[in-house]
């Protein structure tokens, strides 16, 4: 006999390979310090840094978010 109402096949997704930032863009050289590009989060301090994105910056933990400033485009 047939299956009524059986359980069909579930179909996988293939996961996204996400391309990750170079470390080297992440930090700057300045005399003897490294000193990180991307800016700190100010409710949680040094330590939390902010993640860089097309038009904001967002803290991964607290969902704080700083939007960058639009350029007039001529």
């Amino acid at each position: 006999m047939a299956k009524k109402g059986g359980a069909k096949e579930s179909k996988k997704r293939e996961k996204k390979v996400r391309k990750r930032k170079p470390t080297y863009k992440l930090y700057e050289i300045q005399g003897e310090k490294v000193v990180r590009k991307a800016g700190w989060s100010p409710k949680l301090g040094a330590g939390y840094f902010l993640a860089e994105h097309k038009d904001r910056k967002t803290c991964g933990k607290t969902g704080y978010t700083e939007f960058k400033k639009k350029e007039d485009k001529k």
